[in-house]
């Protein structure tokens, strides 16, 4: 790739909370991803070390509380019950189970303990064993985020006050390419249910995905949404596509690696006060690809050997890349 011409530079380094007077334009980062590979890791890499310390990352779990038989047609995701994959439908889990669950976590060394439930968006009858679940995981110690779908009005707020510390709620993709992946919602829902969580003050934990297809004018402008909320997400979680038989996605080829860190940077870039989480299809990748997305800046990392339906590396490998990398835990 050739270097971009003076004259379409990237912008300097926006401040940790995106306000109108510091929104950035698709166009300024496009221009990031255009950069030389090693210019735009360093710079992302410095703005990464202006704002955290580099040789710390957050590690969170992540589990199923209420897996498969979502209503919405998700493409990627093998827990629509429009998609012919092989997984079972299952019942919400018992609160004993989920607290077991985040004790284990929490002695492998998780910080936050996230639960997610396959709905478009809970039931009033749903919600209160959720609102137990938080509780008692918070009981522990550990910080707790939920991704429970869309919310209905005054969930939010009992959401706070049983103590929540993230409601994860992603953007998925840019907003031209939004109905080539999901037609049963749109994404202004999902922004509204962000804007409701605000309203409540709980932290936002907002990402996307990588890799469906979409261009790299697509990805920048995916960064550019979610820098752009005011203030950006707390925790930015990108996913690298993992292609599941059975899904509209199942044949999609994906990015390539570089193209994945670059997404990274350009995320630390963007947003550098906030945590950019390796997420989903890290369990492909190795522990060199691993090491340069944390150099371009990803300083928080889904830790266990499974991400709801989908695998991840275990805990023994995780443990020996960060004793290799001299990583420590928040």
């Amino acid at each position: 790739m050739n270097a971009v011409p003076q004259a379409v530079q990237a912008p300097s380094v926006a401040p940790s909370t995106a306000t109108a007077s510091s929104a950035w334009s698709v166009a300024e980062v496009e221009a990031l991803f255009n950069l030389p590979f090693m210019d735009l890791v360093w710079r992302a890499q410095q703005v990464h070390r202006e704002h955290f310390d580099a040789n710390e990352i957050q590690r969170s779990t992540l589990i199923s509380v209420k897996t498969g038989g979502c209503s919405e047609d998700c493409g990627y995701c093998s827990q629509s019950a429009r998609n012919k994959t092989e997984l079972e439908r299952e019942q919400l889990m018992p609160v004993a189970d989920v607290v077991a669950a985040a004790k284990a976590a929490k002695a492998k060394g998780a910080s936050r303990f996230c639960m997610g439930a396959a709905w478009r968006g809970p039931k009033e009858k749903d919600l209160e064993p959720v609102l137990d679940m938080i509780r008692e995981v918070k009981a522990l110690g550990m910080q707790t985020c939920v991704t429970l779908g869309m919310l209905k009005d005054g969930q939010a707020e009992k959401l706070a006050d049983a103590g929540l510390d993230y409601y994860n709620h992603n953007l998925d993709t840019a907003a031209e390419f939004y109905g080539q992946v999901i037609s049963t919602h749109t994404q202004q829902d999902r922004i509204d249910t962000i804007g409701e969580v605000r309203k409540a003050g709980i932290n936002v934990c907002s990402g996307g995905i990588i890799g469906m297809g979409e261009s790299r004018r697509n990805r920048a402008a995916l960064i550019v949404q979610l820098a752009n909320l005011n203030p950006a997400p707390e925790s930015v979680p990108i996913n690298n596509l993992v292609a599941i038989p059975g899904t509209p996605m199942a044949e999609t080829k994906g990015v390539d690696n570089f193209e994945f860190v670059r997404t990274i940077a350009a995320a630390r870039i963007t947003m550098p006060g906030s945590f950019v989480r390796l997420s989903a299809g890290r369990e492909a990748m190795s522990d060199e690809m691993q090491a340069l997305c944390f150099l371009a800046g990803a300083n928080s990392m889904f830790y266990g050997d499974k991400l709801l339906t989908t695998g991840n590396p275990d805990v023994d490998r995780d443990e020996a890349l960060f004793e290799k990398l001299g990583l420590r835990p928040i």
